[in-house]
């Protein structure tokens, strides 16, 4: 059974990810060539290291302190998902709220976690005020799997601050 909360800063700690395993391998990315979207060939294996816990730490309680949304899927007292939304209303129509990262434990996919995740997340921008969900995501054929099926598509504007920090990602929206 997984349990789903909304979680606290105090809980927000290096700790709470003891049982999390972020690892991805990677074989094809989506890339965009000349103005159209191609999938290539990019093998790699994406995984977390200490420091990458840390600031994920501090960018959480942030996250929180200012007043998103902080949500955690938990199986047997073990975190193995997680989702956030940075408060800001953004864009040039002031439609956007950022969901800043959702991920679900490598040994957890496959069972609808992120799907529940991403949910809660649109239901939190949607009671906020906010009109779509902005999504730098990772460019794995399957990470842009998961968001077409969530309903996501590529964004009308583009976050400039998200594509100077992951120029690889590609740059989503999904409508509230």
């Amino acid at each position: 059974m997984i349990e789903y909360r909304i979680l606290s800063c105090g809980e927000i700690e290096k700790e709470l990810f003891k049982g999390f395993i972020r690892r991805q391998v990677v074989n094809d990315c989506w890339r965009k060539v000349n103005g159209e979207w191609v999938i290539k060939s990019d093998p790699f294996i994406d995984d977390w290291g200490d420091s990458d816990y840390e600031l994920l730490v501090k960018c959480l309680k942030n996250t929180v302190k200012t007043g998103g949304f902080v949500m955690g899927a938990f199986c047997t007292g073990a975190l193995k998902g997680f989702v956030s939304v940075e408060s800001e209303i953004f864009g040039g129509n002031n439609e956007y709220m950022d969901l800043t990262s959702i991920h679900v434990s490598e040994d957890k996919r496959g069972l609808s976690i992120g799907k529940t995740l991403f949910a809660a997340a649109r239901e939190f921008a949607s009671s906020k005020g906010a009109k779509k969900l902005y999504i730098s995501a990772h460019s794995a054929v399957e990470s842009q799997a998961f968001y077409k099926k969530m309903g996501c598509v590529e964004a009308k504007e583009y976050s400039n601050a998200h594509v100077e920090k992951e120029p690889f990602d590609c740059q989503l929206e999904c409508v509230l």
